[in-house]
């Protein structure tokens, strides 16, 4: 029996990979925020007569503090884990900042994954073949770092705030493995393409758009986690970091994963890292 931990693990791929594990045996905690949702995935969890390896924290992903609480949390629980499935995201229409100071989708997309991932290192070196994923858009190539306005308070825009996002996340990937050189957790960075995996964080006339694209051209959730489920299973050889594209290798020297800009993200936020 395996050990998981799924942030987002209510909706969508996170939920999707969550029902995978137990139902193939495995222990699974997901994190979310809304508790309505936590309690239909213990309810599917007990359909599945897999209450009793299944449990949810409730924890709004934007806070350093909540994400602090989860890793207590988690750390009271298990004594390993072998994964880590970081896929929580959310739509913010319009500029949120959060107490700690940052806007919102930075501090979900990047801020959440830096915490948990490096917080949760320790147990996970424990594990028996252990692996962070981070669900993410490795390979696109649109969007920047705002280097001098993080936060975005100047010019804030919803595909803005998304896109720089996507690009953290892809260094956070890379400022991961050098900073754990000799580790044995292996970091995906795994772009599953566009899934169609709900629209319940968007508003209208966003959520219409997105629901029509979705019956369209949108994979299903259980196509979309087979690439994940596969490389978890069974990873290339190796040490550090992996970049998927669905199944095709997104090649290290791609310029969005510049081991430069990993650093300097790295270094203007690690500060976070500390209690």
């Amino acid at each position: 029996m395996r050990t998981y931990v799924v942030a987002g693990g209510t909706t969508g791929m996170g939920k999707g990979l969550a029902l995978h594990f137990l139902h193939r045996g495995d222990q699974v905690t997901v994190v979310g925020s809304d508790p309505a949702k936590g309690r239909r995935f213990l309810d599917d969890a007990t359909a599945l007569g897999a209450e009793s390896r299944a449990a949810f924290i409730q924890a709004d992903l934007t806070s350093v503090a909540a994400n602090r609480r989860v890793i207590e949390e988690v750390e009271a629980r298990h004594d390993a884990l072998d994964g880590l499935v970081l896929t929580a995201m959310r739509h913010f229409p319009q500029r949120v900042e959060t107490p700690d100071g940052f806007e919102g989708t930075f501090a979900l997309y990047y801020v959440s994954r830096l915490l948990l991932g490096h917080g949760l290192t320790g147990l996970l070196e424990k594990g028996e073949n252990p692996m962070i994923v981070n669900v993410c858009g490795v390979g696109v190539t649109k969007g920047r770092i705002h280097w001098d306005d993080l936060s975005l308070r100047q010019g804030y825009g919803s595909v803005k705030a998304m896109l720089q996002g996507g690009r953290a996340t892809d260094l956070l990937g890379v400022a991961y493995a050098a900073n754990h050189p000799d580790g044995r957790t292996r970091y995906l960075l795994h772009h599953p393409g566009f899934t169609d995996s709900g629209t319940d964080s968007l508003k209208q006339p966003a959520k219409a758009i997105i629901k029509l694209l979705a019956k369209v051209v949108g994979q299903p959730v259980g196509k979309s986690i087979q690439p994940i489920i596969e490389l978890m299973d069974d990873p290339p050889p190796g040490r550090g970091l992996l970049a998927y594209d669905r199944r095709t290798p997104v090649p290290a020297s791609a310029p969005t994963l510049d081991p430069g800009n990993a650093r300097r993200l790295y270094e203007q936020t690690r500060h976070l890292l500390s209690p």
